[in-house]
């Protein structure tokens, strides 16, 4: 006599995984849904819950929103030289009423663009293309500073018949300030800082939802 055994099929296991499977499918597809806004994604996105993005293209918002920026900083110079102080003496020669020095030092000026002061007429936008044209404020150089914790004294004389002069230090320092800011402006640091100003606006403008921009 031969027994045989059945095992009844594991409906159980089957529904767990089952409903395991459609709730990882179901968190995958909110994921996707929620963080695919942009690009092929963010299209695809759109066709399954006919969502659309929506932004305010009206000339005051968008002229709010870069006037956040405020005074936006994008290049700092720096530089290192040696500048002379000195005083002189109409009638004694320097060995004797002379007074100079050398003054070792490192500065940096700051450029960029002063954002508060774009006005609603320096934006042109067409909603229909949904393209944007933005004329920026000049740029400026906002701040040319020496650091005094690399500005030193490198090598002083005094004439034999004068004494020191206290304001000479102080007085080579305020010329050396203005030396570093010509440098900075030969330089072009204007330039650089209306080009740097111009790519992080033009960055602004396309998180915005702006499809064509144009930052002059």
């Amino acid at each position: 006599m031969t027994t045989q055994y059945y095992s009844a099929p594991n409906y159980g296991g089957r529904f767990l995984g089952l409903a395991l499977a459609l709730i990882l499918g179901a968190a995958g597809f909110a994921f996707f849904v929620r963080h695919a806004t942009s690009g092929a994604l963010g299209r695809i996105a759109t066709l399954i819950t006919g969502r659309t993005t929506t932004f305010d293209t009206s000339v005051p918002a968008v002229v709010e929103k870069i006037q956040r920026l405020n005074r936006l900083e994008t290049v700092v110079y720096s530089l290192d030289t040696v500048v002379e102080g000195d005083r002189t003496s109409p009638i004694l020669p320097d060995l004797l009423g002379g007074d100079k020095l050398l003054l070792v030092v490192h500065g940096q000026s700051i450029a960029g663009i002063d954002l508060s002061q774009l006005k609603p007429e320096d934006v042109r936008i067409d909603s229909a293309t949904h393209a944007i044209h933005v004329t920026l404020p000049p740029s400026q150089l906002f701040i040319t500073t020496l650091d005094n914790q690399h500005t030193r004294v490198f090598a002083r004389t005094t004439g034999l018949l004068v004494p020191v002069d206290q304001s000479l230090e102080s007085d080579t320092r305020a010329k050396a300030q203005d030396q570093l800011q010509q440098a900075a402006l030969a330089d072009g640091i204007l330039d650089a800082a209306r080009k740097n100003a111009r790519a992080t606006v033009t960055t602004l403008l396309y998180s915005l939802g702006f499809q064509s921009v144009d930052v002059t």
